[in-house]
C-alpha cells in the first residue's frame, strides 16, 4: 500500500480514502437537524459547504472534458478571489432542498469516481487537468481535491456543530505532501523580503520527514530535507499541519528562532 497519491502506485489507497470520507460527509449532510447549522467556515451553513462541492466537482468535469478533448479553456481564476467566490457560489444553491442537493452530490461522486478510476498510470501524471481556479496540473491533484473536498469539510462540520472529533490519519497522512503547494500557492511575499529558509518537521505517518522552506520576493520554495541546521523548525502531526496549512486554526511547535518562524506562519492568506 502507498502513501504516495502523487504516483499511481497510491491510487486505490486514495480513492479508498476518498470514498470513506464522502460516505462520512452524506451522513452529516443529509441530518435535517445539521442542514442550516453553522460550520469552521465563517458565515457558511451545512448546505453551503455542499454547494461549494457540488459547484467545484462540476468545474471538475469540465476540466477533464477539455483535457481529453484538447479544448481551449479561460486563464485561471486565481487563489487569490477563491474564497469569496466559492463563497458566492456554494450559497447560490440555498433555494434547492436538501434532499435534492445531496442526491445531487452523489451523483456527481459517483462520476467522478468513475472518471479516477478509468485513469491510466500515464493518465495520473501526463494527464494536465485544466483547474477554474489554479490552471492545469496533473490528473492525480484531483483525487486529493476530493479528498479535501470531503475529509476537511467534514472537519469543518464536525467543528461547526460542536461534535468531538479529530482530523483521520488516512485523510492527513494523503495530504501532508500537498499542503507545501497549498503553502507555494497561498503566501504573500512582500516585495522588499529579506530571503529566508525555515524547515518544516512533519512528526509521524508513512510521510513524516524534514522539509526545508526557502522564501524569497520570488515566492516560496520547498523540498524535503534535513532541517536541523536551519535557524527555526516548525513541528506538526499531520493533522495539524494539514489544518494550519488550510487555516483552520494555528498549530505547530516552534524549535529555534520564533520571530521568524511567527512572521513565516502570518504571510498565507486563506482559500
Amino acid at each position: 500500500m502507498s502513501w504516495n497519491a502523487m504516483t499511481y502506485e497510491g491510487k486505490d489507497t486514495v480513492l479508498r480514502v476518498v470514498r470513506d470520507q464522502a460516505e462520512g460527509f452524506f451522513t452529516l449532510a443529509q441530518d435535517p437537524e445539521t442542514w442550516t447549522a453553522d460550520t469552521a467556515c465563517p458565515e457558511w451553513e451545512v448546505r453551503d459547504i455542499v454547494g461549494h462541492i457540488i459547484d467545484t466537482t462540476e468545474t471538475y468535469f469540465q476540466g477533464f472534458d477539455a483535457a481529453r478533448s484538447q479544448a481551449d479553456v479561460e486563464p485561471a481564476y486565481g487563489l487569490v478571489g477563491m474564497a469569496k467566490r466559492a463563497e458566492e457560489q456554494g450559497k447560490s444553491f440555498r433555494e434547492l432542498p436538501q434532499l435534492e442537493m445531496v442526491d445531487r452530490l452523489r451523483t456527481d461522486f459517483d462520476k467522478m469516481m468513475g472518471i479516477f478510476a478509468a485513469l491510466t498510470p500515464e493518465d495520473w501524471t501526463g494527464l494536465m487537468v485544466p483547474h477554474f481556479y489554479m490552471g492545469p496540473v496533473p490528473a492525480f491533484f484531483y483525487p486529493a481535491f476530493q479528498l479535501m473536498d470531503y475529509g476537511i469539510h467534514s472537519w469543518d462540520i464536525r467543528e461547526g456543530t460542536g461534535r468531538e472529533h479529530g482530523l483521520q490519519s488516512d485523510v492527513a497522512d494523503l495530504l501532508v505532501p500537498f499542503m507545501f503547494g497549498i503553502w507555494a500557492g497561498t503566501i504573500r511575499v512582500p516585495p522588499d523580503v529579506v530571503p529566508f529558509n525555515i524547515g518544516v518537521r512533519v512528526t509521524t505517518g508513512p510521510n513524516a520527514g524534514d522539509y526545508r522552506i526557502g522564501v524569497s520576493p520570488d515566492g516560496m520554495t520547498y523540498e524535503q530535507g534535513e532541517a536541523t541546521d536551519l535557524p527555526a523548525v516548525i513541528e506538526f502531526d499531520p493533522g495539524s499541519f494539514v489544518l494550519t496549512a488550510f487555516g483552520r486554526f494555528n498549530g505547530g511547535t516552534i524549535r529555534g528562532d520564533k520571530e521568524l518562524a511567527d512572521r513565516f506562519l502570518g504571510m498565507f492568506f486563506r482559500i
